[in-house]
Order: structure tokens, then sequence, then C-alpha cells
């Protein structure tokens, strides 16, 4: 199928980055994303190649997952700019992000950069740790018109512990950086891009990285930081204001004097109020206590807010004091859809299935996994329920819910279907018919 037929927004974007790429591999990144989309069974990088027809060219197919891992941010770039101009959306008051990270499991000893790592999710066997890779995630998260919020991932950059580094071969063996380092330089590459926005922009993050690399990260390029806190956060008061005209001796005080206690606070039975928010497609009431506080890893004042749930309190913060409770407690919501997308791209897309041996070319792999799921949820962004979701096979199944990722990737693989089979039919009774189009078109239904 040529570029230019695509289903929008999925030319535009695929003919930017073809322009991107070097002449010798322009011709395969269009194949490879028809690959990624008809891939059957377990989606290795050979499947990809098989189901795109270019099983011939595997050695330069190949050196394109590298260059893909390579020029990440170029990739990003280009996808970031071509989302806020082709889905219409107005991202509210702030922008949202959220940041985490996660594992892929992998097998083989000769794998660059493959280690031992915490398993977030150890299941029903409590399997502690993982062998595999960890690849910390940058995702922007939008609010659909009709399914609330959404993450679309952007990029992901792959964290090799520092023991594994000296296996990997000198001349193209990365420096060290901790997860806290690759999430830093992430907020520093989303600051670029957004520095002519008249809006602020939010990160919501975990717990794991509301550390001092990553707020002053965020503190340096005027981003907000929302995230969980500690309960046993070392938080003091604000200090005193002194009126206008006096000075004191020596510099204002950054920090207060009065150690703050989350746990009495959360104990004490009065402050507390009822707000209501959206969170997870649904408007709840939530008991909430809200504070300012001066924390030293964010370097000044933070908005604290104390959620009381069924089995215990929360705590989240902001290092916009301004902020409201609702508002911090719809951003730390909409940060776990970003869950659903590591949920997605492993169970649907097969990321993490590709057994490359290169660490650049696991970046690439991984990274093309997230970009076309991000293409996949744009190209279905203003179409209708029964346009990307077919229950006709299942006539009881009337709970109403958002269609799923899975129905989004099967509605495109039919429209692809549709267009394919329409270019290569002729055009009258004496026209002829594209050499090889039935195999084709078979070639991608098996």
């Amino acid at each position: 199928m040529s570029a230019l037929t695509l289903p929008q927004p999925l030319g535009h974007v695929l003919n930017t980055w073809t322009f991107m790429l070097d002449q010798r591999q322009r011709d395969l990144l269009l194949p490879l994303f028809q690959g990624w989309l008809f891939a059957h069974g377990r989606r290795t990088a050979t499947t990809w190649f098989r189901a795109g027809d270019i099983a011939l060219e595997y050695r330069r197919a190949y050196c394109l997952l590298g260059t893909l891992g390579h020029r990440v941010e170029w990739f990003a770039s280009v996808l970031f700019h071509r989302l806020c101009r082709l889905v219409v959306v107005d991202p509210g008051p702030h922008w949202l992000f959220g940041l985490d990270d996660t594992p892929t499991q992998r097998y083989g000893p000769c794998v660059e950069g493959a280690g031992l790592h915490h398993n977030p999710t150890p299941g029903p066997t409590g399997q502690k740790y993982v062998y595999g890779h960890i690849f910390v995630t940058l995702a922007w998260v939008v609010p659909h018109p009709r399914w609330h919020m959404q993450a679309l991932p952007l990029r992901a950059s792959r964290y090799i512990r520092q023991q594994s580094l000296p296996a990997i071969p000198p001349d193209h063996r990365p420096p060290f950086r901790t997860k806290l380092q690759l999430a830093a330089e992430q907020i520093h590459w989303l600051d670029e891009k957004l520095d002519d926005t008249d809006k602020p922009v939010w990160v919501a993050v975990d717990g794991f990285y509301a550390k001092r690399p990553v707020l002053r990260a965020a503190q340096a390029s005027g981003i907000v930081l929302i995230g969980r806190l500690r309960k046993d956060a070392a938080l003091w008061s604000v200090p005193e204001l002194l009126p206008p005209g006096q000075r004191g001796p020596g510099r204002p005080r950054t920090y207060g004097a009065q150690r703050l206690s989350l746990a009495k606070r959360a104990g004490h039975a009065e402050g507390w109020e009822t707000v209501t928010c959206r969170q997870y497609q649904q408007l709840k009431t939530k008991k909430v206590k809200t504070f300012l506080a001066t924390w030293k890893p964010a370097g000044g004042v933070i908005r604290v807010v104390l959620v009381q749930e069924r089995d215990g309190w929360v705590a989240f913060f902001s290092t916009d004091p301004q902020a409201s409770a609702e508002s911090i407690l719809e951003a730390a919501a909409g940060r776990t859809s970003i869950e659903q997308v590591f949920h997605d791209v492993k169970e649907v897309d097969g990321a993490g299935q590709q057994h490359l041996r290169y660490w650049e070319a696991n970046v690439g792999a991984f990274n093309w996994n997230l970009w076309c799921h991000t293409l996949v949820e744009c190209w279905a962004w203003s179409r209708s329920e029964t346009e990307v979701c077919d229950r006709s096979g299942s006539p009881w199944d009337k709970e109403e819910r958002r269609p799923s990722h899975a129905d989004k990737r099967k509605a495109l693989q039919w429209e692809w279907l549709r267009r394919e089979y329409q270019e290569g039919m002729p055009l009258g009774g004496e026209g002829e018919k594209s050499p090889g189009w039935l195999e084709r078109l078979l070639g991608l239904l098996l």
C-alpha cells in the first residue's frame, strides 16, 4: 500500500518518519508498521518482518530497529508534535504527563544489558525478581472527550545496571544512568518540547520517582510534579513572612523550624473536608485534609493532600502550592492510565517478545511498540464506539465501557484490509489485478 493512501493520521506521522531515515532504510518503515499490525502468534522481530513482507531484507530491518533506538528523541519529538496538531483536544488548565517504569522479561544469556530487576507484579508464584530489561517511560495523559483520561506513550529510556555494563563492548557501551537520572532527562526533553506553551506542565509520578534528582529537574524546568508522599516524609512548617519593610538577620528562611508529622495530622479528627473529583471515569467524593509544608528534596514549599480511604490514609503532594486538592487527586488518578498502557503493549502488542541481542535494537523495538500503540489510539480518537468495536458476535455483551486497545487495533486491521482490497481490485471489466494482489491480501489474513 502506498504511504499516501494510509488512513490518517497514520500517513502524516509515518511519512515524516520515513524522510528522517537514511535512504537505505526508508523503504522498510511502512512494511515494519504493517508487520507490527498484522503479526500473529509470538511477536518477535522476525514475525514483524514476515508479516511486512521484508523477510529477505532482515539484515537491513534489524539495522532499522537499531536506528530507531539510537534516535528515540527525534522520532518521539515528531510524534508529539503531530499529536498536538492532529488530535483535536484541549489539554485543560494544564498539560498532564505520566512517568513510570516497567520490566520486560527476557530469556537467553547473549543479550546486552539484561539483568535481574525488581518485579512489580509477582503474581501467585511470588517471584520477587525478573530477568530482563527496565524501561522508564513518559506518556501524555490526555482527557478523551468520551472516555476520560487516556495515556499516549511518547518515549522510553532503558535502564541498565552498572554491573551489567562491562559485558557490553566499549565501542557502543552507553554511560551508566540511574532510573532517576533517566526520568530527569525526560523531564528536560519535555520542557524543550513545550517551551512556547502558555499553560503549566504537570508530571505525575509514583512514590519511587518522588526523589531529589527528579524534583530538582522539574524545579529547574518550571514543571509541576505530582506524586505519592511517604508517610514518614521529613516535612517542615512554612516559615513566617516578615512584615513589609522589615528585614531580619541574614537571608530569609526557606524551611520552617517546626517538624510536621503526617501520621499525627491524619489521626486528628478536625480539619477534614469533602471534595468531589473525577477519577477512573467516575465522579467520586473524597475526604481530604490539605495544607502547606516545606520539603527539602523539593527545595521549598509544597501542597500536601491527605486522603482518607477505606483501608487507611494516603498522602499526595504537588510542587505547586496553589494547586487545589481536586486537581491533585485527578492528576494522581490519571497517572494510573500508563499502567493500562504497559498491560496493552505487552499483552496485545507483544512488547518485550522481540529477543534482540544489541541494547539499542531492544530500545528501538520497545519504543516502536509504544509509538505504534499511540498511532492506533490516535487513529481511533475521533471515531465512534461502533466504528472501532464490533460486538455483533457477542449479542449478550451489552455492558457500556470504552473500547479496548485490542478493539481499536482490530478495527485498524480491517480498515487497512479494505484499502488493500480496493486498491488491488480492477477498475473495470477489462482491468487487470496488480501482481500478487490475492497472495498479498491472504498473507495479511493468515
